[in-house]
């Protein structure tokens, strides 16, 4: 409108005084200074023709000084930083850019250079005073509009420094914008205004400009990588300069080129790989394109100098390679695009061109890199920091696999990449998960393809190389925290490197850096695990040369015996054997002495230094109060011991035969003479006895082997002998001085033999620790040293409880009560110790007494106290009375009055820390049964406490497993269950209770049912008999929950799980598999645990009979209860798994079945056949039918009524009895007159072959085939007369032509399991049921439980009776492959093995149109042009459209083929979000004009006048064929309403109607189709116009 305006004023006065101030007398708006500019722009083209006049120059002048200057000055009162997004912040910017514009044609039109220089030195005066602020000011913002439009028009030469000036400046507010916010919208403005009329001065601009984004001390970092893209995409045209511009060559030679700058090269790398900046990739991505057309277009060659010196150019060009290199960055620039979408199916495809990369990179002649690998890493790089943890992935993976094909030259930045991006993305515990259909525990395929890379590519390293780069890795390990499994599997990878000497004392600290940080998981197998490859990758890696044996010991500390590093394992026996081949060559310290050791080697000479060093006194003990020594050094002196001991006995099966015993005698005479004095130096310093009684007890713990039972130890290990004959010397003495200092800590942990000198020892310690702990009650002060003594007294009396109650005969007494058990029954229970008041001259005091620590001691105290309770209700548990007032006078009373004791244990539960309850549960497990029928009350007060404690508990600290059993044995004790089920109180719904919320916690924590189903199955078993069995079935649901038991647990939880069973499959190779414990706890051991339960019982015995009966009513009570629930039932749900299990269950149970039961039953069974399941299901439930059909012919009748039901009820679920009817030769086995059987079943099978569901006729072929059979075997005459129809039936189905699905799946139907391989009869097992047949119908393998679990489950025998294994049947052999349907047809994978996809997606990129860095704020045409985008003259009018989906679709429509403009009804539509769903951005870059369909009339004549053709979108009389008519190129296109289409008045102000041809019935099209239909015609009509100038 402001053009025509302005025609209009120039059509009515030539004189330029009298047009500009008719413009500028009154108050500025938008529409008078947009009009001003554009007259401007006219003026200035006509001064071009030589047509202005005389005072031009003059009135600009005015102009510029009069009016645009004031005009911007007042445009300033925005403050820096301020919300600018209304309407008048939007109007206020509309002026500034106009009268900038117009400020510039007045600097053109002044005829001379002074006018622009004096404006732009007032501008960047303005400029430079607003400062550093974060963002620009209304005085900054209209200088930068004065400096855009009055840069062009300084001179290059004379104004250079104040260029230069600004030219700074400007790239100082450009480079600001590293964050979001003010300074981004300041720096996004000075790109998109001020830069771009910088490049065009050329010269010094651009030279200073260029010289402060490269300058070597120009700030580097992440954050700066966005700014500067921005700053070189505004100046691509000047840095990168198109062929054929109209420059002198000089000057193009003076102007820089980015392409010859490795800085350059390397912000735009930096920016490709900006995972969370799609703006910034999208920058790199436009200019790393420029370069290579700018390249190609220029034809002449170029490189960019390398910035290490050596190596290939980060960019070059050649024109003698032209294609090589374009067909190089075509396929580079197509896969960074591709990685934009994130969509693993797009992604796919393109990675094959990625190899290519590879093959073009490397050069076959001299095996050096063409192209700087950095350029290949940063794909990789964007592929891992995807959000996208697929692509993630695919990445990684295809990373590893580089070296298995080809062999790479080194390069450094490969290996930093490794240790950064590639760790980085390897910490990932979800790269690790199992691939489909890859079996649980075979291990992570990305875990194995990391050991063979990391093999590999250490091989390939140059020498001088492999050491640093080993050393970062590992210690790339430490910088963060690590899951375990990422973490397990890198340890794993580094274990298997060849042996190389490549780590010296730094990585062998590393590795001990490592070992710690693999202490924070809590999966201890794999923790376990990780140490054991760490150790491995410091034998095979270090160099002995540059290590003492002093480093390595300290490595080995690191390690835990209790989870990896355990004596007699695997890991042992190989550090003992590297020790043994590497012993003389460590590196000796200097302080080393090896007197009396000439003839030994330097380990033997290192472990008695050991010995000696630690058994001397250190000169700065204390007295009797100093610390307790640390037990980590007395651990280091028993490790290095045993390994040497075991070093020596390896050389004896090298070299001469060598005495073990003498050298460890060597070894051991310091400590042993030590041992001996205890009894008679009562002067012997205290910190060297305890010192002294340290390394004797590691020595006996770390000698035991591992993995075997400590029973025979003394009988297998040489080594274990010898050391307990040389202690056994010494236990007199020992004996003696502990006695004399009041402690049996430890004594239990030592083998007894009869005559050992403890027996002298116990009397006199329980007397003497009986004496300290009845002076409690006299008054005296509570010092220190008395509570402590009192302390270690009780402690001592808990000690002599355990080790009699472990070694009965170390009991002196009699049965009868001594004094021993009065005292201790008469113990005040739960008293706490007071506080000790603090002792003159007792520093030490003040230090020990804190509440912290006295609180552990008083908790101890109590602890003790309960453990001697313990041991004295299980020695006298058959005095504890039912009720107290049966005992007058007590002689025990805290066994005779267990009301009172079991008030004290509730009271003792809330007073001890929850390590410590231990002893009070096991008192409890005596008490309860004696008090559950007089005191019910009382007992379920106990079971409700016991529970608080373990539910508070995690499952990952130690003590929870131990209080757990505890618990269970306590509660679900038989003899309490037995008491609770007869007299059906409270307690017995409390236990129920209690049943039910440990399987609710066993979801959560894994192995927690395990402990209570194992329980108490194996306590029912103990006794076969009726009691046992009929109070089991009081608690059948515990057996039914278990039996149908398991979890869908989520995938990290999954992960975790395949990964242990991977470590458990490595069996002895790993050594943490030996020395931790199999605790079985996963969730198939409840199942396995309840059936073994079940295949032990006995049904001739009644008890037992009835009790599984009740199960199996509850089994499928549950069944017909899960297929009512409205949860989702799919394959693999928790629904189908639940169903999969009763079934499974009851095909265990079904040999025990007389006919009375199943004749209950059986109706049941039938009924769960008409139920639409799951495919596993189905076989089941066919499996059992025909078990029963076989077993008892008598329920032929019931089966038959079943295809008698209404055929519309029964749907397709009457495949399940006509599959059944396929093994009618099993079903008949044991019936002698088969005649009649088989003429009813063809009657049967004939009615449904005719059915019109091609599955069931398919099945009734199926059955008819095996029926017909038998009937021809047999010769059944009365059948004879139906032989030409069944014959004639059958072998057209045989028969049948062509390729289509019917024959396909009739021979699929033949080779499936069900009706080929399997016998119901011979295939009945375990392994059947529980791992082939699930396998087999395609259920998840969590479900496949292998039989050698049952067999490694041994807390319940096995039955051997029962048929466990698999008979010689094919079954076992056939895999999921070989009959299940494969609809997908035959060629569905052949597209992924090519090795590169011919044609793969790639979206359109207008690179020449995309400039991606402009101001959005910028007026429309003016973003047009700066974008070079391609505007046509196209007008889309919408207004009568109402929907916000349909006006969205059309505005991106618009926006894609360039039309001008799209006209609305209203501008509101842009904020609904379905209008901004479907434009995706496109009304930013598009004009929306408004005018409502009032005004439409008004508009559409306006448009005439201007020379628009109006052109209708409907269907009239008049309407042309779209395919026959030509547009105009000024077309103004008018879409209908989506209901009324275009109204009657409208019609008669169209110039033309079109109409889109159809050929359907329905008579419209959508109103967005139809518009995009027409704008396409439109534009494929301009274009083939402008391919073809002369048409």
């Amino acid at each position: 409108m402001e053009w025509v305006l302005a025609d209009t004023l120039l059509s009515q006065s030539r004189d330029p005084r009298v047009l500009l101030g008719a413009l500028c007398c009154e108050e500025a708006s938008a529409e008078r200074v947009e009009t001003l500019r554009f007259l401007l722009q006219r003026l200035e083209d006509e001064e071009a023709r030589g047509g202005g006049a005389g005072a031009l120059p003059e009135a600009a002048r005015e102009v510029a000084a009069g009016y645009l200057v004031p005009l911007l000055r007042g445009l300033r009162g925005r403050p820096a930083g301020g919300a600018d997004t209304g309407p008048a912040a939007r109007q206020r910017r509309r002026v500034l850019r106009a009268a900038g514009a117009a400020l510039r044609s007045c600097a053109r039109l002044a005829g001379g250079p002074q006018l622009a220089a004096a404006l732009a030195e007032e501008a960047l005066r303005d400029l430079l005073a607003a400062g550093p602020a974060p963002g620009l000011d209304g005085a900054a913002e209209a200088a930068v509009e004065v400096l855009a439009a009055v840069g062009p028009c300084l001179r290059p030469r004379e104004d250079a420094p104040l260029l230069e000036a600004v030219a700074r400046a400007a790239l100082a507010l450009a480079l600001g914008g590293d964050e979001a916010g003010p300074a981004e919208g300041a720096a996004a403005l000075v790109a998109g205004r001020l830069l771009p009329a910088l490049g065009r001065c050329g010269g010094a601009a651009l030279r200073a400009l260029w010289g402060g984004l490269v300058a070597p001390g120009a700030p580097e970092g992440p954050g700066r990588v966005g700014p500067k893209l921005l700053v070189l995409s505004a100046l691509a045209e000047k840095l990168l300069p198109e062929p054929g511009a109209e420059r002198a060559t000089a000057a193009r030679e003076a102007d820089p080129d980015a392409r010859r700058c490795w800085r350059f090269w390397r912000t735009v790398q930096a920016g490709l790989t900006r995972a969370e900046d799609a703006l910034t990739r999208k920058r790199a991505r436009y200019l790393l394109q420029r370069a290579v057309e700018v390249s190609a277009e220029l034809g002449t060659d170029c490189a960019c100098a390398p910035q290490e010196g050596t190596g290939p150019s980060l960019f070059w060009w050649s024109e003698k390679k032209k294609d090589e290199l374009l067909k190089f960055w075509e396929n580079y620039i197509l896969i960074m695009e591709t990685l934009e979408g994130n969509q693993i199916h797009v992604i796919k495809p393109v990675l094959p061109k990625l190899n290519n990369l590879f093959e073009y990179a490397v050069s076959e002649e001299n095996g050096c890199w063409l192209f700087h690998p950095s350029w290949h890493l940063c794909i990789y790089k964007r592929m891992f920091e995807s959000e996208n943890k697929i692509l993630t992935k695919e990445g990684v993976t295809h990373f590893l696999e580089l070296y298995e094909t080809r062999v790479l030259p080194f390069s450094a930045e490969f290996s930093e990449f490794i240790i950064g991006a590639l760790m980085d993305a390897l910490s990932q515990s979800s790269l690790y998960s199992r691939s489909p259909g890859q079996l649980i525990g075979s291990g992570s395929p990305l875990g194995l393809k990391l050991q063979k890379f990391l093999v590999t590519y250490i091989s390939l390293l140059p020498e001088e190389i492999k050491s640093s780069f080993l050393l970062k890795f590992i210690q790339k390990m430490t910088s963060r925290h690590w899951c375990a499994i990422p973490i397990l599997f890198l340890s794993k990878a580094l274990a298997n490197i060849p042996r190389c000497k490549a780590l010296g004392i730094e990585g062998l600290l590393a590795l001990r850096d490592v070992l710690q940080c693999t202490m924070i998981t809590h999966q201890i197998l794999l923790r376990g695990a990780a140490q054991c490859y760490l150790l491995q990758t410091a034998m095979n890696l270090v160099d002995v040369e540059k290590v003492s044996l002093s480093d390595v010991s300290s490595l080995v500390m690191s390690l835990r015996q209790e989870e990896s590093f355990g004596r007699g394992t695997s890991l042992w026996t190989e550090l003992c054997d590297w020790l043994r081949v590497n012993e003389s060559c460590f590196r000796r310290p200097l302080t080393c002495s090896s007197i009396g050791l000439h003839e030994t080697s330097s380990l033997n000479a290192y472990v008695k230094n050991l010995v000696q060093e630690y058994i001397k006194s250190p000169a700065w003990e204390g007295g009797e109060d100093c610390c307790m020594p640390d037990w980590l050094e007395a651990k280091l002196v028993a490790v290095m011991v045993l390994l040497a001991i075991d070093v020596e006995g390896m050389k004896s099966q090298y070299s001469e035969k060598r005495r073990t015993q003498n050298v460890l005698r060597i070894f051991l005479d310091p400590l042993l003479d030590a041992l001996v004095k205890f009894g008679t130096n009562a002067y012997m310093p205290l910190l060297k006895t305890d010192r002294c009684l340290q390394l004797l007890l590691k020595l006996l713990h770390t000698c035991l082997l591992k993995g075997s039972g400590t029973q025979d130890v003394a009988h297998t290990d040489e080594v274990f002998t010898l050391l307990q004959n040389f202690v056994m010397s010494t236990t007199e003495s020992v004996s003696e001085f502990i006695l004399r200092r009041l402690t049996m800590k430890e004594l239990s942990r030592v083998g007894w033999k009869r005559g050992n000198p403890i027996w002298r020892v116990i009397s006199p310690l329980k007397n003497a620790s009986i004496r300290h702990l009845q002076e409690m009650d006299r008054g005296q002060e509570p010092t220190l040293g008395r509570q402590i003594q009192r302390v270690v007294s009780m402690a001592a009396l808990a000690m002599v409880c355990e080790a009699i109650d472990q070694k009965p005969e170390l009991q002196l007494d009699s049965r009868d009560a001594g004094a021993t058990e009065r005292f201790l029954s008469s113990l005040q229970l739960n008293q706490t110790l007071q506080k000790p008041h603090a002792e003159e001259d007792s520093s030490f005091f003040e230090e020990s007494s804190s509440s912290q620590g006295w609180g552990k001691i008083v908790a101890q105290y109590i602890h003790d106290q309960w453990v001697c309770l313990s041991f004295l209700l299980k020695k006298y548990h058959t005095l504890i009375p039912a009720s107290e007032d049966e005992i007058l006078e007590p002689i025990l009373p805290a066994v005779q009055m267990p009301m009172r004791t079991l008030q004290s244990a509730l009271e003792a539960l809330t007073i001890l820390p929850s390590d410590q309850v231990l002893p009070v549960f096991h008192c409890m497990k005596i008490l309860v049964p004696k008090l559950l029928t007089s005191s019910e009350s009382l007992c379920i007060v106990s079971f409700d406490m016991a529970w608080k404690i373990i539910a508070s508990l995690s499952n990952t600290q130690l003590i929870f497993w131990s209080n757990l059993k505890a618990f269970v044995q306590f509660v679900f004790d038989p003899k309490v269950l037995t008491i609770a089920a007869k007299i059906k109180g409270q307690a017995y719904f409390k236990i129920k209770e209690i049943m039910y919320r440990i399987i609710e916690m066993s979801a959560i924590k894994t192995g927690v049912f395990n402990i209570l189903i194992s329980y108490c199955c194996k306590s029912w078993i103990v006794s076969a008999s009726n009691v046992s069995l009929s109070t089991a079935k009081n608690y059948s649901e515990l057996v039914l929950e278990a039996c149908i038991f398991g979890t869908v647990f989520r995938r990290d939880q999954r992960l975790i799980q395949d990964v242990q069973t991977f470590i458990e499959n490595l069996g002895h190779e790993c050594a943490a598999n030996t020395v931790i414990e199999n605790t079985k706890r996963e969730d198939h051991y409840v199942r396995i645990c309840a059936v073994k339960f079940l295949c032990l019982l006995d049904d001739s015995n009644m008890s037992h009979k009835l009790f599984m009966e009740d199960l199996a009513i509850k089994l499928l009570e549950k069944d017909e209860l899960v297929s009512k629930s409205r949860t989702r039932y799919y394959v693999n749900s928790q629904q189908h798994r639940v169903k999969n299990r009763i079934w499974q269950t009851l095909l265990v149970l079904f040999p025990r079945f007389d006919q009375n039961f199943l004749n209950r039953i059986t109706d049941k069974i039938f009924q769960a056949g008409f139920i639409n399941n799951q495919a596993s299901i189905k076989y089941f439930i066919e499996w059992i039918i025909i078990l029963i059909l076989h077993k008892f012919p008598q329920f032929l009748p019931k089966f038959w009524d079943c295809f008698s039901y209404a055929e519309e009820n029964l749907k397709t679920s009457i495949c399940t009895f006509l599959s059944v009817l396929s093994h009618l030769d099993i079903i008949t086995e044991n019936i002698p007159e088969k005649k009649l059987i088989l003429k009813q079943a063809l009657i049967v099978v004939l009615h449904w072959c005719f059915n019109h569901n091609f599955s069931i006729r398919l099945y009734a072929l199926v059955a008819l085939k095996k029926i017909w059979s038998m009937c021809k075997t047999l010769h059944v005459e009365e059948l004879d007369a139906l032989t030409s129809v069944i014959e004639s039936s059958l072998n057209q189905v045989e028969n049948m032509h062509g390729a289509g699905n019917a024959k396909k799946n009739w021979q699929r139907i033949q080779e499936h399991f069900f009706f080929a391989a399997f016998h119901p009869l011979k295939d009945y097992c375990l392994e059947t049921i529980f791992y082939i047949l699930p396998r087999l119908s395609g259920l998840v393998e969590d479900e496949w439980i292998a039989i050698g679990k049952f067999t490694r489950f041994t807390d319940i025998p096995l039955d051997a009776r029962f048929q466990w294994y698999l008979s010689p049947a094919q079954l076992c052999e056939l895999k999921p492959g070989d009959w299940s349907q494969q609809d997908i047809g035959s060629n569905s994978g052949e597209a992924d093995n090519e090795s590169e996809w011919s044609d793969v997606q790639k979206k359109i990129i207008p690179w020449r149109n995309n400039v991606p860095d402009l101001d959005l704020e910028l007026v429309f045409q003016d973003r047009a042009a700066k974008l070079g985008k391609s505007l046509s003259r196209l007008i889309v009018v919408a207004s009568l459209v109402d929907k916000p989906t349909n006006l969205g679709g059309l505005c991106r429509t618009c926006e894609v083929f360039g039309a001008s403009a799209l006209v609305v009804g209203s501008l509101q539509c842009i904020r609904d979000k379905q209008f901004q769903h479907l434009s995706v951005s496109a009304e930013q870059w598009l004009p929306l004009v408004e005018v409502k369909p009032p005004q439409l009339i008004d508009y559409l004549q306006q448009k005439k006048a201007e020379g628009y053709t109006i052109v209708g979108v409907e269907q009239t009389v008049k309407s042309l064929d779209l395919t026959q008519y030509c547009f105009p190129e000024k077309s103004l296109l008018l879409l209908g309403n989506e209901r009324e289409g275009i109204p009657a008045n409208l019609i008669q102000q169209l110039d033309v109607c079109v109409e889109i041809p159809q050929q359907g019935i329905i008579r419209s099209l959508n109103v967005h189709v139809s518009g995009a239909l027409l704008i396409w015609e439109y534009t494929r009509q301009q274009l083939l116009k402008q391919g073809d100038p002369g048409s």
